[in-house]
């Protein structure tokens, strides 16, 4: 096997941490209700189809810890529920407007049909548990599981710190064995974000391996014999695999990846947008507000107003050859690496969870054909990482530069003049946390609570989220609220417990809304010895 390329397909699945049951809905649960519907219960559906045909699967996914806690609320769980019940009184109604079109009403009754098995699945067959169906696979051995930081913090910034550091992976891993009963092997660096010190970091808490981006590797110190093409281990033993750059753009890219194809489902346009507000008002917010509703009729085609009615006919014909030529073009890198270095070495394809169905519609469909496709073919193979390293383990040492797969490989989209406000914050309140560990290492009852609400609220604060939120614009005002409400939060315990008072009151309902973390011990942040 040792000429025949491993392609190891990585899946990140990460949510914030939004939750507001202080509220009858709120527009911003929806990206968990989108992303359950697009991309989770989808894949689900992938596995299971691929597993009722006996063709072999293997695949690693990240489940991060804020997106497992989101996953197993029951508050979620059931405005999902809700979330479903309006989606299938929408389709009714868009199966009834479009009666007359012969093009866009098989899409509406589509749509309609696709959110009554979403609801049976959910409610019925998985029993609202979608951890416990992932998990299923991974007790078969079909799925690699994997965790990342707490609350997806952007480690790099936090690397002065080691409480903080130490509180994201501590928590992390407790959380993840709570869900799957058993530690991970990889660790998912948020936003890839790789750093001096990283591989010291997770080699004390026994993972095996990380990724890094393409250049992560490339510039490594020595530089890698291999290349990409296979792993590194670093003087702690730490195995590094580099993100294929050439898979990335074949996906990833805007302008030349398979989701920009012309025939493929247009992700922006919506007849939550489009539509009069009497005809989609059960779906409105009770602000009036539009939003996205899943009912897209159109293909990506050109422009806003020059666009074909989507085809999922002619879509599912160009997913069988684009999964085939993502196939073909592993198959003829490792036949280069062959020659290039004497083995066809290993592709590690890492990509958002969230790409495969929410942003690119056809994406689960094409997950599963690459399986399929793989199973007749013998010039490539899919593995998880944890199977290179078996098969292989990495032999040269070397050390990943700084880096991440972020706007031009490093950490500009995580400070610029649009969120650096937040680290003067953050890191000041880090100091004060560790602080009040120190000051109150064993106590109990209603202090217990506030300092661990304390630990909370400023763990959810280092969410990476809100920095890339606030980069991107796209809900700014929202990110900057979570940021200083947390921050906010915090700082009254901190204020609370030095004047030796906290209102009970008070300290119940933050927990309530912020309901997170069941096991959360503030003496993670006690610094060490």
């Amino acid at each position: 096997m040792k000429n025949t390329p491993s392609v190891a397909l990585v899946l990140h699945a990460h949510l914030p941490f939004v939750r507001h049951p202080e509220h009858p809905s709120f527009l911003e649960e929806r990206w968990l209700f989108e992303a359950i519907s697009d991309t989770y219960l989808p894949l689900l559906r992938v596995f299971d189809r691929l597993e009722a045909d006996k063709i072999p699967f293997r695949l690693a996914m990240s489940f991060s810890p804020t997106l497992c806690e989101m996953l197993a609320d029951s508050l979620l769980q059931d405005r999902y529920v809700e979330h479903l019940d309006r989606l299938i009184e929408l389709g009714a109604r868009e199966a009834e407007r479009t009666a007359g079109d012969p093009k866009t009403n098989p899409l509406a009754r589509f749509y309609y049909d696709r959110a009554v098995e979403d609801r049976v699945l959910f409610v019925e067959r998985y029993e609202k548990d979608l951890l416990k169906a992932y998990d299923f696979y991974h007790k078969k051995g079909r799925l690699e599981l994997m965790t990342t930081a707490a609350t997806h913090a952007f480690l790099p910034f936090l690397a002065s710190n080691s409480e903080a550091l130490q509180a994201q992976i501590e928590l992390a891993l407790s959380t993840h064995r709570s869900y799957f009963g058993k530690n991970p092997s990889g660790f998912w660096l948020p936003e890839l974000g790789w750093f001096p010190g990283a591989d010291s970091l997770l080699r004390s808490y026994n993972f095996s391996y990380t990724i890094v981006d393409t250049h992560g590797l490339i510039f490594a110190e020595p530089c890698p014999e291999n290349g990409t093409f296979a792993p590194v281990k670093t003087p702690e033993g730490l195995a590094v695999f580099a993100r294929d750059l050439f898979a990335s753009r074949e996906i990833w890219d805007s302008k030349t990846g398979f989701p920009s194809d012309p025939i493929y489902r247009d992700y922006y346009r919506d007849i939550g947008f489009d539509l009069p507000a009497e005809d989609i008002d059960c779906f409105l917010e009770p602000t009036g507000v539009r939003s996205a509703t899943g009912f897209k009729y159109w293909a990506v085609t050109g422009g806003a107003s020059d666009k074909n009615v989507y085809d999922p006919a002619a879509a599912a014909r160009r997913i069988e050859e684009h999964a085939a030529a993502f196939l073909d073009a592993r198959a003829e890198r490792g036949r280069a690496a062959s020659a290039a270095v004497g083995a066809a070495g290993c592709a590690v394809c890492a990509y958002d969870a969230e790409l495969f169905g929410h942003w690119w519609f056809e994406g689960p469909a094409f997950v599963e054909k690459l399986f399929r496709l793989a199973s007749l073919r013998d010039d490539v193979v899919l593995v998880s990482p944890s199977d290179i390293i078996d098969a292989d383990p990495p032999t040269q040492t070397a050390t990943p530069q700084f880096s991440t797969w972020g706007a031009n490989g490093y950490a500009e989209t995580w400070l610029d003049s649009s969120n650096d406000w937040i680290y003067r914050h953050m890191l000041r309140s880090i100091v004060r946390m560790s602080e009040l560990a120190e000051r109150f290492p064993d106590d109990g009852g209603l202090k217990e609570r506030a300092l661990n609400q304390a630990a909370r609220e400023l763990l959810l604060a280092q969410a990476s989220d809100w920095a890339f939120i606030l980069k991107s614009g796209t809900s700014p005002e929202y990110a900057r609220k979570r940021v200083e409400e947390h921050i906010k939060n915090f700082t009254t315990v901190y204020e609370s417990l030095g004047g030796n008072y906290i209102s009970t009151e008070w300290l119940t309902t933050l927990e309530k809304r912020h309901k997170i973390f069941p096991q959360m011990n503030y003496r993670v942040f006690r610094r060490k010895r």
